[in-house]
Formats: structure tokens, sequence, C-alpha cells
């Protein structure tokens, strides 16, 4: 065991039962003061620096995710330093790592090995990074890139092991293809253009708001077209036809929206291209046709990803010096309420980071 004084208690963002008759109905989001558990073996005591907002954090709220447990902290994203550990003199000692957001999904290419579960709100595994201090397995925290900070950390995990699974595992993204990410804005389809064009592909993406197109360029997409617009796949099949590259037709879709995502791609998708899917946001179902099957085309549905996939995109992130987009970093866990309403208006471009207090700066009392 460290020598280092480790800390009783921490606070913690955590979901209670809403007091009032809300429709519809939003639970409460309250910080309180919890105590830390005693280190067990193979645990360690992270401080976290800095913890990120997934759309799930809000649909938590809403009482629309399953198997949550009032009192369970928030957040599945978080990145910080281990400040003590069961282990005399372990090197994992004051250095910077992430947290695995998952569980139940080790290194089988496929699925899942046992009962998944998601860090945040819920009873497998009982924790949140919405918390100042988090104890935790210590196989299951991953070292931080050293071009990364702990806000850009932790916008990574979730959303980065997503990513990689749809655009590497499998969408199989290669140098030289046309690839179409919707809904660009959001964590995990930024996360995935970041990925395509680093790996050489020319991306080309979607959004209802034509000031986060226009950022997505400046990032190194080709263009993009407004999907509230009817003929948004001719504009795509446009831009593709005019940007100088070998192939003429799309290699690959990365989509978050469901609903008719096959008819509207389907004629620009080239055969034997793929469709990933990793949210329904629009719809919750994607009509599948004859014209697809003629045509080779793939629809393959993607959640999450492994322990071992997040290893090797860290990796990647690290070699091509990634930097995941933070759209907003609030300050301190008093911030919450206000990643809720960013969340919640869909304004944002990136994540949506609350940064914790140094031990040297003032907390206001609960």
């Amino acid at each position: 065991m460290t020598t280092t004084k480790i800390p009783k208690f921490t606070r913690a963002l955590t979901i209670k039962q809403a007091q009032t008759q809300r429709k519809p109905l939003y639970h409460d989001a309250i910080l309180e003061e919890k105590p830390l558990p005693a280190l067990k073996k193979g645990e360690i005591l992270v401080r976290i620096g800095a913890a990120a907002f997934n759309h799930r954090d809000v649909w938590i709220r809403k009482g629309l995710y399953p198997r949550i447990t009032m009192g369970s902290a928030f957040g599945a994203d978080g990145a910080g330093t281990v400040i003590a550990s069961s282990e005399v003199g372990d090197p994992l000692l004051q250095k910077r790592v992430f947290l695995t957001p998952m569980r139940g999904w080790e290194n089988d290419p496929y699925a899942p090995e046992s009962e998944f579960g998601i860090l945040g709100g819920g009873s497998l595994p009982p924790l949140g990074t919405f918390t100042e201090y988090i104890v935790i397995e210590r196989d299951q925290v991953i070292p931080t890139p050293k071009h990364l900070d702990d806000v850009q950390m932790s916008a990574w995990p979730l959303g980065g092991v997503t990513a990689w699974r749809a655009a590497v595992v499998y969408g199989k993204v290669e140098a030289g293809q046309n690839v179409l990410i919707t809904g660009i804005g959001g964590g995990v389809a930024l996360i995935a253009m970041q990925i395509c064009i680093a790996k050489g592909a020319s991306v080309y993406v979607t959004s209802g708001n034509a000031e986060k197109i226009r950022k997505a360029v400046a990032l190194g997409a080709v263009g993009g077209a407004i999907y509230k617009e009817k003929d948004w796949p001719a504009q795509i099949a446009s831009l593709i036809e005019k940007n100088k590259n070998t192939s003429k037709a799309l290699d690959l879709v990365i989509d978050s929206g469901g609903g008719d995502i096959m008819g509207q791609t389907g004629k620009y998708l080239k055969h034997s291209g793929k469709v990933v899917c990793y949210g329904m946001t629009a719809s919750s179902k994607i009509t599948f046709t004859m014209r697809e099957v003629m045509r080779n085309q793939q629809l393959i549905g993607s959640m999450m990803g492994s322990h071992q996939d997040l290893i090797d995109a860290t990796k990647f992130l690290d070699e091509h010096r990634i930097v995941p987009v933070v759209s907003h970093v609030l300050d301190g866990l008093e911030s919450a309420e206000q990643g809720f309403e960013i969340m919640n208006s869909g304004d944002q471009f990136g994540k949506i980071v609350i940064k914790m207090r140094t031990e040297q700066e003032p907390r206001p009392k609960l």
C-alpha cells in the first residue's frame, strides 16, 4: 500500500428519483459526499481530473436507460492521476490514466464474453466518473498518451472505442476510400471522422447545422450536406464527383440515425459497400430491401467495443497525435446541470467536459 494520504470521502454527482411529478420524467442529479471504500487487492485510487458527458447521461435522467440504480454516480468517461495503489511500488502511481468505460467485453472479436455493463448510473459496475476520486480495478485503466491533458483524454474512451469498432473493425476503412459520416458534431461521429482522415480516407459529413459542417471541413472533411434537405444524398454524390479521388462512389457509411439510411445512400454506395450503424436517433428501424441484396451491400450493427479495441484505438490515437474535439469545458461538478442543458439542446460540437477543481481551489459546501 502506498503511504500517500488517502481521502475517506469523495464528492459525486448522483442520480436521484425525481422529487416532483415532471412530465416527461426527468430524474434529479444531486451533488453529494460519499465514502470511499478501502483499497482491495488489485485496486487503485484515481483522482479524476476531468469527466465527459455522453447522451446516455441524459437518457438516464429521462428514465430511458435500463438497469439504473438510484444513488449511483453519473459518467462513463473519466481521466486523472493514480494517487494510491494496493500494490507496493506500483509503477502506475502518479501516472495519468483514463478509465475503461465498460465491463464484460475484454477481447472477443465479435461480442462480449459475459454480461455487458457501462460505467455510470447502473449496478454493473456500480461506478461512475462524475466524482472527484474513484476506486477502480488496476487492470481497468489505460495510460494517457503524453500529447493529451485530462480534459482532452476524458473526451475519448466511450466515443473512441465506439468509433474505432465502427470505422476500423467493421468498416475496415482504408486510404483512398470515400466515407460518409452522419450527424457530425457528436462525440462518436467526430472521432470516427478523425480516425478515417488519419487512415487516409476522404470523409463527407451530414448535419442539421451548416456551422457544424464548416467546422468539420476545418478539421479535414472534404465537405457535407444538411440532412434536412431532401436531396442531401445527391449533394454528397456531387461532392464526391468533384473530389479528385479514384473512387466515385461511397465505400462506407458510418451512421447514427437509422431510418431510411439504406434507401438514401444505397444508390451512391458501391457494390459490396458497407453501412455501419452505431445508433438510431432518427428511427428505431432500418429498411433493407432486395435492391441492397442485389448490390451485395452490407448493413452492420455496431455497439461500443472491447477492452482490446480501446487499447488498439488508443495506440492509433497516440501514433497519429489525434486530439479529441472538446466543445465545452465546465468548472467543477457544481456546473454539471449546465452540461445536461447543452446536451439536451444539441448545440455542442464535440464533447462536453467537466474539469474538476484541484485540491487548492475552493469548493462550495454541500
